[in-house]
């Protein structure tokens, strides 16, 4: 049999290489704002899957594959997560059914895993994970390599999946308008090269260096008696890893010192967060621009009230239908819940809900009919396969922003049959017109958009629109477009560093159009607007 011991090192292996170039695959953002998130989506997901593993009991390999294809579809993240989870799902399919692994047997589960992703999505996109997934199986497949033994047919797999990363901005322009290559595709790869890490013990490449980094939600869950999760690098000469996690295991739990003697990286919990810091001091140097300290004690703090929210709206009124709806920003969550949806989820662009608490919020809601409103592309994948797993009738409106997911709550009745609902749901956003102003991260061209970092960029329904070194310039431009249009009234939702309130109105009102100015709290986007 294939041991859960094994499996577990080989998973644990693979999240440790993805984790080491989450930074970097993080960057591989199209849109050049910082909120790029499929290094953390793959992180997190894989994470959920290594915990199941951590606890499974399972004692046939058919067992343990149910295991690790229920995790990977309660714990996915964000459509990379959510794609990944398909794979490791078909890869399991496969694995579980057979007590020994091959060449031949790792590429049929390359296939498998190839196979349930092309067949989850609804509109394959080449150029993406899709691709890279793809091009390995075939490789796999080649009878010179079914005849390899494991670590080397998984190794000439890697190779090939390396060469369709580099290749993905032949096969999309926006990728190649950016000078990216597909993030979901390079997260994809170093978390097979990591798992032939733990087959083999060969080193690892060199992470590259990414200038940048997007902060992120602690990635573990598990309970632990210390207060503060402690994250930070060491660099310097000539270090011990082994030493460095020694000195640190008095202080904590749930440590993990990864690296190699130039770099190191540690993972701790513990209630004494600069006595962790001084270990690493005393040994190389601690960058404090990459030093996280998170209280957990908040954290479990934050899932005591989702699952008082949850409580009360299980306890809720029974309706004819619920509504769900998914949000960032204190905020545009009040509107939504203001509006009638039962329970919001807090997420979007930056920390992507995972399928199981979408499914969670839809099993709480007091009716037998769910409207899931995602109001953000990069959840629609995980409210879908959400709904698949609810035994209620579920319907997903593709909402793709919280102006979109806001204009369908205040159409949603929560009295009415979901038919209904639906189809008034979908007139309603029919006219609106959803537009978001940010400040780019980087120099790039989208959509035929040049704009360099630090100025002002406005997205219209998805695609890049107008950019200038000033919020003003961009606003003038969207409110002209919605004149334009025919659209008299515009809702403003303020996030972080939005001008004030009276301001917005006055300039929107200067155009002949009508204002609506509230407070949504979102971040990374100053504005949120929408017309009809």
């Amino acid at each position: 049999m294939i041991s859960v011991k094994t499996v577990r090192a080989l998973a644990g292996s693979g999240l440790e290489n993805v984790e080491r170039h989450r930074r970097r695959i993080n960057a591989l953002n199209v849109y050049p704002v910082p909120d790029g998130d499929t290094g953390t989506n793959l992180t997190l997901t894989m994470q959920g899957i290594v915990d199941e593993l951590d606890r499974s009991t399972a004692e046939t390999t058919s067992e343990l594959a149910a295991h690790v294809q229920r995790a990977a579809t309660m714990e996915a993240k964000g459509n990379s997560g959510v794609i990944l989870s398909t794979i490791v799902r078909g890869m399991a399919r496969v694995l579980g059914e057979h007590e020994t692994v091959d060449g031949e047997i790792i590429a049929v589960a390359i296939r498998a895993g190839a196979t349930s992703a092309y067949q989850a999505v609804k509109v394959p996109v080449e150029g993406t994970m899709l691709t890279v997934i793809r091009e390995m199986a075939e490789e796999a497949e080649l009878p010179e390599v079914r005849a390899l033994p494991v670590a080397e047919a998984l190794a000439r797999a890697i190779a090939r999946g390396d060469d369709a990363v580099e290749r993905t901005p032949e096969m999309l322009d926006k990728l190649r308008e950016s000078g990216v290559v597909d993030a979901g595709g390079a997260g994809l790869v170093e978390l097979f090269r990591g798992i032939l890490h733990g087959l083999t013990g060969e080193p690892l490449p060199e992470v590259p260096v990414v200038a940048e980094e997007i902060a992120e939600e602690s990635i573990h869950h598990e309970e632990s008696e210390y207060r503060y999760c402690t994250v930070f690098l060491v660099e310097g000469a000539e270090l011990d890893l082994d030493a460095i996690h020694a000195s640190l295991e008095p202080l904590g739990d749930s440590l993990l010192v990864t690296g190699d003697d130039s770099i190191a990286k540690v993972h701790v919990h513990t209630d004494e967060p600069e006595g962790a810091l001084a270990v690493g001091r005393a040994v190389g140097v601690v960058d404090a621009a990459r030093v996280e300290i998170g209280d957990m004690h908040s954290q479990a703090a934050e899932r005591e009230r989702w699952l008082a929210q949850l409580h009360a709206a299980a306890q809720a009124p029974h309706t004819v239908t619920g509504l769900v709806a998914v949000a960032q920003g204190s905020g545009n969550r009040d509107i939504l819940r203001s509006e009638g949806a039962t329970v919001v989820i807090e997420g979007g662009q930056t920390m992507n809900p995972s399928v199981g608490q979408i499914l969670e919020a839809i099993t709480a809601a007091n009716a037998e009919h769910v409207i899931v409103l995602p109001n953000n592309p990069n959840v629609r994948l995980a409210a879908e396969n959400a709904a698949s797993e609810s035994t209620k009738d579920v319907r997903v409106v593709p909402t793709a922003s919280v102006p979109e997911g806001i204009a369908a709550a205040f159409a949603f009745d929560a009295g009415t049959d979901v038919d209904t609902n639906e189809a008034v749901i979908q007139v309603a956003l029919a006219p609106v017109v959803a537009a978001e102003i940010t400040v780019a991260s980087r120099d790039a061209t989208v959509d035929g958009i040049a704009v360099t970092e630090g100025q002002h960029l406005a997205i219209v329904d998805g695609r890049a629109f107008a950019t200038a070194d000033d919020l003003w310039t961009v606003l003038d431009v969207l409110l002209a477009h919605f004149a334009d249009k025919g659209l008299s009234l515009v809702n403003v939702y303020r996030g972080d560093d939005a001008p004030d309130e009276g301001e917005l109105a006055a300039r929107i009102e200067q155009q002949g159009l009508e204002a609506a100015v509230l407070w949504g709290g979102q971040p990374h986007y100053p504005l949120l607007l929408s017309a009809e």
